[in-house]
């Protein structure tokens, strides 16, 4: 009763073969986890790679009655979001069907004791599979790499119980039936068998917070947009520790009379949160920009360069401006 499946629809621009442009309609699924309910919603946790780029998102409960989304908070370099449902749009029968889950101690796992995985497999609705706990405080990189331990990649239970497309943002549980982790199948090589990995929810808890506490937002139109007054690039993982930079966004040019100018942000430092949450490329920048409209101040985390090529961590308030 506290999972869920989410339908993300989303519109991509896709090029034909005569170099025009057309929109296409796109359908992704993945899970979430009911974790809390204030006085007008219902909270969902989940992968921040389930919800990006989507247009609307559907949340469809245990009982089949499906319901309206909206993403409340995300955090792409933990990869986790919070999807808020109004509580006006869901029947009496399936609030009487649902249930916020329990979370647990993912701190106190053992290695060998068993691990139950329950989400939206491959798209046909809510499975489990069962298998052990394998491992804790695995690092791994998108294509499933091992990293070194001094690595800013999250720390990552793995499991034999089979986790597939679709499982993504669902329950991890122990023998109790407590959360102690969010699958992930983006981390899942498919080179490897037997393998599936979750999020600790202990090291989530923090992240998890600060997104519930955010403000829900609708997305604002492109004439409303708010915007920095930067151009930039990303700094990857692997440019991060060749170049001993944080991972974010580099700022390669202030734009003159724009908002980040006038806050004083500098060519070269490097932008690694908005608003409280982990910016780790320019794409999760743009996803984030997306709520805001011209005119809003937002507060961006920057690390500053000195001479030594030390970083030093400021918060910067921008009021954003418009698209010149």
């Amino acid at each position: 009763p506290s999972i869920v499946s989410i339908t993300n629809m989303s519109v991509q621009e896709v090029q034909n073969f005569f170099g025009g442009i057309s929109q296409q309609e796109s359908e992704s699924a993945g899970s979430g986890i009911i974790i809390s309910q204030n006085d007008s919603e219902l909270l969902v946790v989940t992968n921040n790679h389930v919800v990006e780029g989507s247009d609307t998102l559907t949340v469809t409960f245990n009982d089949g009655n499906s319901v309206e989304a909206q993403i409340k908070g995300t955090d792409s370099a933990r990869d986790l979001a919070v999807v808020a449902v109004p509580l006006d749009k869901i029947s009496d029968d399936t609030m009487n069907a649902i249930k916020v889950a329990t979370l647990g101690d993912s701190d106190s796992l053992k290695v060998g004791e068993p691990a139950i995985a329950i989400g939206n497999a491959l798209g046909y609705g809510q499975s489990v599979t069962t298998g052990i706990v394998s491992a804790k405080n695995r690092k791994l990189n998108d294509e499933g790499v091992e990293e070194d331990e001094d690595s800013d990649a999250t720390n990552l239970i793995q499991t034999d119980a089979a986790i597939n497309p679709g499982n993504s943002g669902g329950a991890l549980l122990n023998a109790n039936g407590e959360v102690i982790g969010i699958n992930s199948a983006k981390i899942n090589s498919s080179a490897v068998e037997g393998m599936g990995f979750a999020i600790p929810i202990s090291d989530a808890s923090d992240v998890i917070q600060n997104l519930m506490n955010k403000e829900t937002r609708s997305k604002v139109s492109d004439e409303e947009r708010g915007y920095l007054g930067i151009k930039g690039y990303d700094v990857s993982e692997e440019g991060a520790q060749m170049y001993n930079m944080p991972t974010g966004v580099y700022v390669k040019e202030v734009m003159s009379g724009g908002g980040a100018e006038k806050a004083g942000l500098t060519k070269g430092s490097i932008i690694t949160g908005f608003e409280g949450s982990s910016i780790s490329s320019m794409s999760s920048l743009q996803e984030q920009l997306q709520y805001y409209k011209a005119g809003e101040e937002v507060t961006l985390t920057v690390q500053i360069p000195d001479k030594n090529g030390e970083y030093t961590e400021k918060d910067i308030k921008v009021t954003l401006g418009k698209n010149s």
